[in-house]
């Protein structure tokens, strides 16, 4: 039926149409259900406009408008809108723009207080310095108490090193590694 009724609605359109418009014939309805917040603004005629489903946040923003030249409606995404030609003799056609809002933009971030500034960063950075330094200092531990337990198995460092690359030298056999 909806595929129907914009098969109708676009063989209504004629090569009078206004430019950048959408012709509606007289007695002809479309339902219409975006996919992005728009402007619906009547540009020849009048219109009569009904919204379905959840409406607004006052009366006015529900139920049925009566648009004429130059008077707009915001219809949002998801929300459906039913568009009919109205007139005293309801056999003219209407012309309507649809314009698609742009996207909104993320709201600006908050200016920073002097509060913010001077305290709640200085104590941030000191936050992730201390994270940073316990960390190296945990380290630090397991490489000494790694090293002095190399000494006091007397291993060489160097010779276990030197293991990785040649497992045929006499100091990786002396420690167990395969040859």
């Amino acid at each position: 039926m909806a595929a129907q009724m914009l098969t109708q609605t676009q063989q209504s359109l004629s090569s009078a149409a206004l430019p950048g418009t959408w012709k509606l014939g007289a007695g002809r309805a479309i339902t219409l259900a975006p996919r992005e917040d728009a402007i619906l603004r009547v540009a020849h005629g009048a219109l009569w406009v009904t919204f379905e489903g959840q409406y607004g946040n006052s009366p006015a923003d529900s139920g049925d408008h009566f648009l004429t030249v130059g008077q707009q409606v915001t219809v949002q995404a998801g929300q459906r809108v039913v568009l009919e030609p109205m007139g005293a003799t309801r056999s003219a056609p209407a012309y309507f723009n649809w314009e698609p809002l742009p996207a909104l933009v993320a709201p600006p971030l908050r200016a920073t207080s002097r509060w913010q500034m001077a305290v709640v960063q200085p104590l941030a950075d000191l936050r992730l310095a201390a994270l940073m330094g316990l960390g190296a200092a945990g380290r630090l531990v397991a490489g000494v108490f790694g090293l002095a337990g190399d000494v006091a198995l007397g291993r060489d460092r160097t010779a276990l090193a030197a293991c990785a690359f040649n497992a045929q030298a006499k100091a990786c056999r002396a420690h167990g590694a395969m040859s």
